[in-house]
């Protein structure tokens, strides 16, 4: 107000020099009045770049003019609003970057209950938001520019860097699920060698032990495509007589349990105990598997001289001390293996494994096998539709390998999970694999959640019984890592 009272004395009383100076006398009263509003901001803000623009917006008008100097202002506010958010402290920022800390077992679990679809879960990933920035427009390239490359480096063929997730998958089955045909063969053909060693040694010295030729099975053996070569299965089907033996399901023995069944010795009162050369590995009434493998081990460890076989195979075999435990210890120079003898019992379409487990509540139970019925049932529904099933099952199992976490999810549990989702959807083409691949760990995860995995093949038989509640909570916590960014965990 005291600039505007001068120029109006100084205009009345000398009017030669009003006229002179008017606009100039205007011009240095906006000056003061702009430094006078610049000390007053300047108490409210220590902020140095907040005075030079509130002082380049009080002095704009004189430069540019009315409608400048609102332009001008307009921008210098918002550049203003986005230095003012960035300084802010984190607690003001917004609430979308703040991120809920919850336990790992609530995670895993809320994860089943709240039955997000996959193309939900994948939307809500910063990796899968971020798209490829468009190519730069050719340029023309100075001399210079061109002297300056270094044309000792070859053009690299470099992945690309947004992948889907079913590229994801096919990349990771084609490098790392799938083990060379070549390998195989040479696993194969050691596994066989040694089975027939094996059995030439169980005719000779034990005739009274009446078995089958062993047979190869897992992988190994015709079955779903090989995961991994450290392990091989070997099958030794007993030959027991139809009318001295029955065969008793797991409903109707004293377990109740229909995973467990029991072998049991009919017409001792006809026939004399004897009769059958299994006879004296009977237990109460029924065959013992206890008894018949610690007889088998002594067999394998004593009298077989595995050395002076392993230098004709030009390998080390070893088998292992534990008595309950039929397996060998193969150390080849390029691969380690170990082999599992397995004691089978065969009765019309029942396949029964020899179960000598020391935690197990009897010593003469057998357990029940699906797995030919798995194989055959997945082999038929791809071939029918020429499905992904086998490849969804292979590339879990090579994770489930691969991290120590899962270690306790089985295959078996994997294909009878794989066989329930099957019934579910329809749509196994190779489109849909990161689809049926997610569908298939939140399967997984959803039985956890309730302790219970129902056989395929028997409803009644609990696939989970074995396991506890530490071991649980480990498997649905590593499963939900990979259910959450599935992309990370199969690229290296």
């Amino acid at each position: 107000m005291e600039a505007c009272d001068w120029s109006e004395r100084s205009a009345n009383g000398h009017p030669d020099v009003a006229r002179r100076g008017s606009s100039k006398g205007r011009g240095k009263g906006r000056v003061i009045m702009a430094e006078m509003q610049l000390q007053k901001k300047g108490k409210k803000s220590d902020n140095g770049i907040g005075s030079v623009v509130d002082f380049l917006l009080a002095n704009a008008r004189l430069v540019l003019g009315v409608g400048g100097a609102a332009m001008l202002g307009i921008a210098t506010l918002a550049v203003k609003r986005l230095i003012d958010r960035a300084a802010a402290p984190p607690d003001e920022k917004d609430a979308d970057g703040k991120v809920e800390q919850k336990s790992l077992e609530e995670s895993w679990k809320e994860a089943v209950l709240l039955k997000a679809s996959p193309k939900l879960v994948r939307k809500a990933k910063r990796s899968d938001l971020s798209t490829a920035l468009p190519a730069p427009e050719p340029r023309l390239l100075t001399d210079v520019a061109e002297s300056s490359r270094t044309p000792e480096e070859p053009p690299s063929e470099k992945p690309p860097l947004c992948r889907t997730l079913q590229e994801t998958l096919l990349h990771y089955y084609s490098q790392e699920a799938v083990v060379p045909d070549a390998e195989v063969q040479v696993v194969k053909q050691l596994v066989l060698d040694i089975m027939a060693e094996l059995q030439d040694f169980l005719k000779a010295k034990h005739p009274q032990m009446p078995f089958c030729a062993l047979q190869l099975g897992g992988s190994l053996g015709g079955g779903l495509p090989v995961t991994s070569l450290d392990t091989a299965y070997v099958l030794l089907p007993l030959i027991l007589e139809p009318h001295l033996w029955t065969f008793v399901p797991g409903e109707e023995t004293i377990l109740s349990d229909p995973q467990f069944w029991m072998i049991k010795r009919d017409n001792l009162e006809y026939t004399a105990r004897g009769s059958s050369p299994w006879d004296r590995f009977m237990l109460g009434g029924y065959l013992s598997t206890r008894m018949v493998v610690e007889s088998l081990h002594k067999t394998i460890t004593a009298s077989i001289n595995w050395p002076a076989i392993g230098t004709v195979l030009e390998c080390s075999i070893r088998p292992v001390i534990a008595p309950d435990d039929l397996r060998l210890e193969v150390i080849h120079q390029d691969f380690t293996l170990t082999i599992n003898v397995l004691l089978v019992a065969k009765a019309n379409d029942a396949v029964l494994l020899a179960y000598p487990d020391s935690t197990a509540p009897a010593e003469n139970l057998w357990r029940r096998s699906y797995y030919r019925e798995e194989v055959l049932r997945l082999q038929d529904l791809d071939s029918a539709d020429s499905g992904v099933r086998q490849k969804c099952l292979h590339i879990l199992k090579s994770i489930c390998r691969q991290r120590p976490g899962l270690s306790h999810l089985s295959p078996t549990h994997l294909r009878h999970v794989l066989l329930h989702l099957t019934n579910e959807e329809s749509d196994w083409s190779e489109s849909a694999v990161g689809d049926r691949f997610l569908q298939l760990i939140e399967s997984v995860i959803g039985y956890l959640a309730i302790g219970t995995l129902p056989c395929y093949f028997n409803g009644k038989v609990n696939l989970f019984s074995h396991l506890t509640e530490e071991e649980i909570d480990q498997v649905g916590y590593a499963l939900y890592q990979i259910f959450s960014d599935p992309k990370s965990l199969l690229v290296k």
